[in-house]
């Protein structure tokens, strides 16, 4: 069974094709804030890829909420990005 983590992974590969990728869930560490909202994700992304690279950081940061616009509706609270 396919996990919501993986569906959005995977849903960044096929759209992106990074070299690597990594999410990390980091909803423990925002348990005990007010808004906290235990239906949704608070993660973080490594990601490596050449073509965000050599975007400028708001860019490349658009393209992924763009892919994942569903996502944030319903499932990720925070999103935390990292471009290697």
């Amino acid at each position: 069974m396919i996990n919501h983590l993986d569906k959005i992974k995977e849903k960044i590969i096929n759209k992106l094709n990074p070299d690597k990728i990594l999410i990390v869930d980091k909803s423990y560490l925002h348990i005990r804030h007010k808004s906290f909202n235990d239906k949704k994700f608070y993660l973080k992304f490594i990601i490596k890829s050449e073509k965000l690279k050599k975007m400028n950081k708001i860019d490349s940061h658009k393209l992924i909420y763009s892919i994942l616009k569903d996502e944030m509706k319903d499932k990720i609270h925070a999103l935390e990005i990292e471009i290697e």
